[in-house]
């Protein structure tokens, strides 16, 4: 097992202990003994307990392992506590220069270490050097701008960006979709297991709707030539990874947007993931500048596009919110600011 630091890379090598690769994070660090893996895999079984997303799951190990080797893991993280959660804090605000998002991610996970794992109380962690906070508006295209965008993207990665736009999804919500999660009836999409670990519904856009059954007869082909071929299953959800094999191959449960190649997962496990969500990235990119736009658009832009542009068309803002699935409205009200267009809409007297 491995991860990366912004500082360094490390390996937790076979010998249980951690080794450094880096050229200057921890330059003390060679082979400090660690109880780390045994941590490592009980805070992976309870974060697998609380069915926690992977992508948290990945994130929360990867800062427990950094804190370990910011500490120099020369004691149990269990004898240590707020000074070094402290320290640490610190240190990825004035010597790694982390985002305040970043910084406050490294914060929860540590408090889940404590809290969840360790069960020890941290008490009062005092104060420490908090990153600062950009007043960044999000990055919004026009109407015109976006469907330019999405009509420089071919095969299915077209009908992906006519789904991000016309959802809001976010990327991960859009390449794990399945099928069963799209309903033509009620022209609605479900979106599982979302941020937050929360269910929601939005809408699902007419003007995909042919595109998207053309598509899914093809996926549907490929389904049924895996079956024949002894394969077809695609993994499930934690708390189902139990049922019988035959759920594992229902046409219900595949993704709509599948992976091209299967996947040996371990020995005779084959199965289909869904596309790799860089693929979608690296083509977004590519139709970005294809489309002749100047704005750093992303993925993640078509997202701010939806929700501005039916702000702008007069929804509300809380209908807004439920879509997005934004846990809190103040974080839907940031779209708010960047209505209208000008310095708050206000006309330029070379204008009048």
């Amino acid at each position: 097992m491995q991860g990366r630091s912004p500082g360094g890379s490390f390996v937790l090598s076979t010998d249980y202990s951690f080794s450094s690769q880096s050229t200057g994070a921890h330059p003390g660090l060679e082979s400090e003994p660690a109880r780390a893996p045994q941590l490592l895999d009980q805070a992976r079984e309870k974060i697998r307990t609380l069915q926690y997303s992977l992508r948290t799951e990945q994130t929360y190990l990867d800062w427990v392992k950094r804190y370990l080797l910011f500490t120099q893991a020369k004691r149990s993280p269990k004898d240590m506590g707020a000074v070094e959660v402290r320290a640490f804090l610190t240190h990825l605000a004035v010597d790694q220069k982390v985002s305040a998002a970043t910084q406050n991610q490294a914060l929860n996970a540590l408090l889940f270490l404590y809290k969840r794992v360790l069960q020890k109380d941290l008490g009062d962690i005092g104060e420490f050097d908090r990153a600062p906070k950009t007043d960044r508006r999000p990055l919004v295209l026009s109407p015109e701008e976006a469907r330019k965008v999405i009509d420089c993207l071919e095969g299915r990665f077209h009908l992906m960006g006519v789904l991000l736009y016309g959802t809001g999804l976010r990327l991960m919500e859009l390449v794990r979709l399945r099928v069963r999660d799209v309903d033509f009836q009620l022209n609605q999409i479900v979106v599982r297991d979302g941020k937050g670990e929360k269910d929601r519904f939005t809408m699902l856009p007419r003007t995909s709707r042919t595109e998207l059954e053309a598509h899914l007869a093809q996926v549907k082909r490929l389904h049924e030539m895996d079956l024949a071929e002894g394969n077809g299953a695609v993994a499930l959800p934690l708390a189902l990874e139990q049922k019988p094999p035959t759920v594992l191959k229902d046409w219900g449960w595949q993704y709509v947007f599948p992976s091209k190649s299967l996947s040996e997962d371990a020995p005779g496990v084959v199965r289909r993931h869904h596309i790799h969500e860089t693929t979608l990235q690296t083509a977004v990119k590519k139709a970005v500048r294809r489309a002749g736009l100047e704005k750093p658009a992303t993925v993640h832009t078509f997202r701010h596009s939806f929700a501005t542009h039916l702000l702008e068309a007069g929804y509300d803002v809380r209908t807004v919110q439920e879509l997005l699935g934004h846990k809190a409205v103040s974080t839907t009200m940031v779209y708010t600011r960047v209505l209208n267009s000008g310095a708050k809409g206000v006309r330029s007297p070379a204008d009048f």
